[in-house]
Parts: structure tokens; C-alpha cells; sequence
């Protein structure tokens, strides 16, 4: 082989590894393109998935927001209707506190509500001697109404009771009894102010439980939303 076919060779030679370099460096370009592809769309889909939670946490955050406002609306309006209908009944227990003090005046229906009173404390106390304390005008109505009360006692629980009877009450009290046992260890006090104090613990206490029981609902409701798995709201 002459000079001029060995420089034509080498020409071969070096136009090939010319064409390799280049067909490798084609592909080191496009595999290195398709990996900053690959990782740019992972990118870029990471940072729209933590924008999407940051906006469903800050869309929670206000609609939240939005039933707590919306609640305390609905419930200061409920306080100012309880405020109202607390000062109604207010005012009809202080009327009935002043209209105590004619219920003595009526003799037969008074003496038929300390005949009440009398038995009813024998029944819930069920001791074998009591003492009932009354108002200094009443003592001797009470007295008259114990033997019939005895006698009604025993025919419904078959046990004898002995009662005294004595004044102790204010003058100023409405009236009503007092009725004590065991040297004053259990008392019971039947007098017309305690039973409409009662009465009106009573009330109240109503009024309140079924407040509470529309409210709540309604503020869950307005804090989480409806909810299937529960059976109202």
C-alpha cells in the first residue's frame, strides 16, 4: 500500500470516528433533553399538587370561617329570644310570688291543698313520727286534717305514723308546711314559696334542655357540613 492509500484510509478511519462522536453525542443530547423533560414535568406537577393542597386548606379555612360567623348569628339571635322569654317568665313567677300570699285567703281550697301537702310528706318521708311545722293561723287546720291523713297513710303503705303538729313558720310566709323527722336530720320543706321555686327550676331547666337540643344540630351543621353517616344532620 502506497502513501496515498494509507492517507486515504486514515481519512476513512478519522471520517468514522468523526461520525461516531457525533451520532453519540446526538444521543448523550437527546437522553440528557428527555430526563430534564422527565424531571421538569415532575416538578412541575409536585408544585401544582402543593398549590392545589394550600388552596383546598385555605378554602376550608374560610368556609369554616364562614359557618362560625354564620352560627354566631343564628345563636345571638336564639340568646336574645331565651333573654326575652326569661324576663317573661321572670315576670310570671314574680307575679305568682305576689298572688301567694292570697291562696290562704280562700279557706276550703287552702285547707284541702295542707291536706295535700300533709300526705304527700308522709308518703316521701315514710317515718314513724314527724313533726310539721306551720304558720301560727294554720295549726290548728293542720291538726284537724292529721287523723284523716293517718288514716290514708296507712291504708296505702299498712304503717302507723304519729305527727305533731306545731307554729314555727314567718307570719309573713304564704303558708305551707314544714315537715321534719330523726330530730331535724331529714326535712322537708312543703311551704307555698318552696314548691314555686321548684316550679320554677322546673321551667327553666325545660326550657333550657330543649334550647340546647335545637341549637346543637344546627350548630354542628353550620361548623362540619351535613354528614350521611349521621341520622339527622
Amino acid at each position: 500500500m502506497n502513501d496515498e492509500e494509507v492517507i486515504t484510509e486514515l481519512k476513512k478511519m478519522v471520517a468514522f470516528i468523526r461520525q461516531e462522536a457525533v451520532e453519540k453525542a446526538r444521543e448523550i443530547q437527546v437522553k440528557a433533553d428527555e430526563e430534564f423533560a422527565i424531571e421538569k414535568a415532575k416538578i412541575v406537577r409536585q408544585e401544582g399538587m402543593s398549590l392545589d393542597t394550600q388552596y383546598e386548606k385555605k378554602k376550608k379555612q374560610v368556609e369554616v370561617s364562614q359557618r362560625i360567623a354564620k352560627s354566631n348569628q343564628s345563636n345571638k339571635a336564639r340568646l336574645e329570644i331565651l333573654k326575652s322569654r326569661e324576663e317573661n317568665l321572670q315576670n310570671l313567677f314574680t307575679e305568682a310570688q305576689e298572688r301567694l300570699t292570697k291562696v290562704s285567703e280562700n279557706a276550703n281550697s287552702y285547707k284541702e291543698l295542707l291536706a295535700k301537702l300533709l300526705l304527700e310528706s308522709l308518703f316521701i318521708l315514710h317515718e314513724n313520727h314527724v313533726r310539721v311545722i306551720t304558720r301560727s293561723n294554720d295549726v290548728q287546720i293542720v291538726q284537724g286534717l292529721v287523723d284523716e291523713a293517718l288514716k290514708k297513710y296507712k291504708d296505702v303503705t299498712g304503717r302507723e305514723s304519729k305527727v305533731d303538729v306545731s307554729e314555727g313558720l314567718p307570719k309573713d310566709s304564704a303558708g305551707g308546711i314544714i315537715v321534719s323527722a330523726r330530730n331535724n336530720t331529714i326535712r322537708l320543706d312543703n311551704t307555698l314559696e318552696q314548691r314555686l321555686r321548684l316550679l320554677e327550676e322546673k321551667v327553666c331547666a325545660i326550657i333550657l334542655s330543649r334550647l340546647t337540643t335545637q341549637m346543637l344540630p344546627e350548630i354542628r351543621l353550620n361548623l362540619f357540613g351535613p354528614n350521611k353517616q349521621r341520622k339527622y344532620v
